[in-house]
């Protein structure tokens, strides 16, 4: 049995995509990555990274856990350790702690970042706050112009409309609780940097 089911993103980009009637082209305008990119992600020959999945969610105007989403609109929402919803890409593994109850403004993650990754070439910022809560590891953040060294236990709450990004430090994985806030009543903004 798997430890956990893989969800098909690209084939939820393709259909949030062609249910807004956008060619491969317009997405690409829209998120800023390229079509050959958007192709392969949809294809399933590309994990994308997570600036990319902040781009891709903006551009097609939903939150980024609609892409991990197995039930919509319920009320309250139970996963079972061995039905949890993990995307790993370049170094990151990232498993959506709950999603889908209506309105929905709080996206719990659990991230694990490889000993070395980050994606620091890769800065992003979106709407609402952001919170970090260290489990193991060491984790260097930066948030605008300042640097944060997160060890476990070290908490880091900020306003996610800062450019920010995050390596490991360390020579064994990082993990940290990550929670995003956003207002589902307010538009996405069309780039995610």
């Amino acid at each position: 049995m798997n430890d956990h089911k893989e969800p098909q993103v690209g084939e939820t980009i393709r259909i949030l995509r062609e249910n807004k009637k956008l060619s491969m082209r317009d997405l690409a305008d829209l998120s800023g990555l390229s079509i050959n990119a958007i192709s392969k992600i949809e294809r399933g020959e590309n994990s994308p990274t997570v600036a990319s999945l902040h781009k891709l969610a903006s551009a097609l105007e939903i939150h980024i856990t609609d892409l991990f989403r197995q039930q919509i609109h319920q009320f309250a929402v139970f996963v079972k350790s061995e039905d949890a919803i993990k995307l790993k890409s370049n170094g990151f593994t990232i498993e959506s702690l709950g999603s889908g109850l209506p309105n929905q403004q709080l996206e719990p993650f659990k991230m694990t970042v490889a000993p070395h990754a980050g994606n620091i070439p890769e800065p992003i910022s979106h709407t609402g706050e952001e919170f970090i809560y260290c489990l193991s590891g060491k984790l260097e953040y930066f948030v605008g112009d300042e640097t944060f060294i997160l060890e476990p236990g070290d908490r880091l709450l900020f306003k996610a409309s800062q450019p920010h990004c995050w390596r490991n430090l360390g020579h064994q994985p990082a993990e940290v609780l990550l929670v995003l806030e956003t207002d589902r009543g307010k538009p996405l903004p069309h780039k995610i940097h």
